[in-house]
């Protein structure tokens, strides 16, 4: 579906460059990328969580994830080195725009006793932070059938120089932000 690319250009760039000044539309903050992560600790005593936690990845992203490694080995911790300890997904382009747009108006909005994301989550760069603590709240995951909850790490990077610009960005888009 075109329109959600369609979106940035007609709504997006022409308020951000009535806000912000800019001389050229190329000028105009945009979202890069958006990255999904799920650390287990649990992995550790059951290599089976890594290979469930893949598959409902996959589910909510709508592509294969990556599953991620230890890189040392920790005695305290019981780890060893090279050991499955998670899984992450990048997505971008199509993929980009029809996950934030799911976030934005079928997740977030039902998620029990939800406030809004904090504002100040922004890390210096334009780039924004925020987890969510069960992964039963996207509609792909049946809860009939799950047998552990996840928290999900997401990452929205964009190419916005300073945090204003990217929190204007991103209530653009409708994240909901308090």
């Amino acid at each position: 579906m075109k329109d959600k690319e369609d979106f940035y250009q007609t709504k997006i760039v022409p308020e951000m460059t009535k806000q912000f000044g800019y001389k050229n539309p190329m000028e105009v903050p945009k979202l890069e990328k958006v990255t999904l992560n799920m650390g287990l600790g649990e992995a550790v005593n059951d290599k089976k969580i890594v290979d469930i936690a893949f598959e409902e990845m996959k589910l909510i992203a709508g592509q294969a994830p990556l599953k991620t490694f230890t890189k040392k080995s920790i005695a305290g911790f019981k780890i060893r080195d090279g050991w499955p300890i998670g899984v992450k997904v990048t997505l971008r382009r199509k993929r980009m725009h029809d996950f934030v747009f799911k976030l934005v108006n079928m997740v977030l909005p039902f998620i029990r006793d939800f406030r809004g994301l904090n504002a100040k989550a922004f890390d210096g760069r334009g780039n924004y932070n925020f987890g969510i603590k069960e992964h039963l709240v996207f509609p792909e995951i049946d809860f009939n059938t799950i047998e552990k909850m996840f928290g999900l790490n997401v990452t929205v990077t964009t190419t916005a120089k300073s945090d204003e610009e990217a929190l204007m960005l991103l209530k653009l888009y409708g994240f909901p932000l308090r």
